[in-house]
């Protein structure tokens, strides 16, 4: 096999059902693909670690294909212990805490164990970078209204933190001394105020903020307790309903933007209000997120899948734009995101830190 490169890394990003892998060098793209995975059976009810040694097996696979050695492994980090943003060496008590499900289960939690086991195996470092979990909330964005529940930082944290980065170089801003409103628009929504470089409050995306494709957002709460109580509903069919069965999946019948804007192409008023909806909620949530920072603000940064949407992006630039500077950079950039923590660290830039 040949030696080590030290700018080559394995950046791994592990979905309910695949795994995005890349090799890079530094932070240029050598190789990727996007490798599928068979459901497991478990009762009909798949659980994310239930075929963690096929997919491991798959992996190393596929990285002895690139026919390279990296310097470093790096993975998404999941729903761990409440962190500071930053790239972590991935250690034992990590990987317990990921098999745990220690914030709830999720397919990211995978990442710091495959991180781990294919890092032994070629004699490197492993690294996570800027995990769900980044908890860097301000003490008073942790009221909720209620003592017994404290709002959380749960985030895409890994994409906003590198939407940022690219906006502050764009504008010519150090970013630990820049301010921007990042709305990650994917399958589910974030809407953070990063202010100096640390995400200063964001909603869950799991159960608060704008509506998604997939997911209801927050809820008028009464109706909530009624729905509960009603004897016409049970716990799982609840959470079903909040995560997988919301949005436009419920609206309209479909999660694709792109089946959604045919539609609205061809006149279905239906789905032009349906989705100018979502926009109008993600206009809502930036505007809140704006009086975070008391207005001060460099720009508002839209990025994500659905950034993709001209006409999602449209509508809500022109609800926003008497903020100031709006970007749009479409897609998630997981991966080079990953590539470009582990190299920092790589390189001296920045230190990795201990989790």
């Amino acid at each position: 096999m040949p030696s080590s490169d030290n700018h080559i890394i394995f950046v791994l990003n592990p979905g309910s059902t695949s795994t995005k892998l890349a090799v890079f060098e530094g932070d240029r793209e050598m190789k990727k693909e996007v490798l599928r995975h068979a459901p497991g059976s478990g009762n009909g009810l798949r659980r994310v670690w239930d075929d963690y040694g096929e997919r491991l097996a798959t992996l190393q696979s596929w990285f002895a294909g690139a026919a390279v050695r990296p310097a470093a492994v790096a993975a998404i980090g999941g729903l761990l212990r409440p962190v500071e943003s930053g790239t972590y060496h991935v250690n034992n008590r990590m990987v317990e805490d990921a098999r745990k499900n220690l914030q709830g289960e999720h397919a990211s939690n995978l990442g710091c164990a495959l991180a781990y086991d294919l890092a032994r195996e070629y004699g490197c470092s492993a690294f996570i970078v800027d995990p769900v979990s980044t908890d860097e909330l301000e003490p008073l964005a942790r009221y909720s209204g209620h003592p017994s529940i404290e709002r959380k930082s749960l985030s895409h944290a890994l994409n906003i933190h590198a939407a940022a980065r690219r906006a502050a170089g764009e504008l010519g801003r150090a970013y630990h001394s820049s301010s921007f409103i990042v709305g990650h628009l994917g399958g589910g929504i974030s809407v953070a105020p990063v202010r100096n470089g640390k995400i200063v409050d964001v909603n869950d995306a799991s159960s608060d903020g704008p509506f998604s494709p997939e997911r209801t957002g927050g809820l008028p709460l009464q109706a909530v307790i009624t729905l509960a109580f009603s004897g016409q509903a049970t716990e799982k069919s609840m959470r079903a309903m909040v995560m997988g069965k919301g949005g436009l999946v419920a609206y309209l019948g479909t999660k694709s933007a792109e089946e959604i804007e045919a539609k609205i192409l061809a006149g279905n008023p239906k789905a032009a209000e349906v989705l100018e909806a979502m926009a109008y909620q993600i206009a809502k949530e930036v505007g809140a997120m704006a009086a975070v920072l008391s207005g001060s603000l460099d720009a508002v940064v839209l990025t994500g899948g659905l950034a993709s949407s001209t006409m999602l992006t449209g509508w809500i630039t022109d609800r926003v734009k008497f903020l100031g500077r709006v970007l749009v950079y479409p897609g998630e950039h997981e991966l080079l995101a990953l590539a470009q923590g582990a190299s920092r660290v790589l390189t001296g830039e920045e230190q990795a830190k201990e989790y």
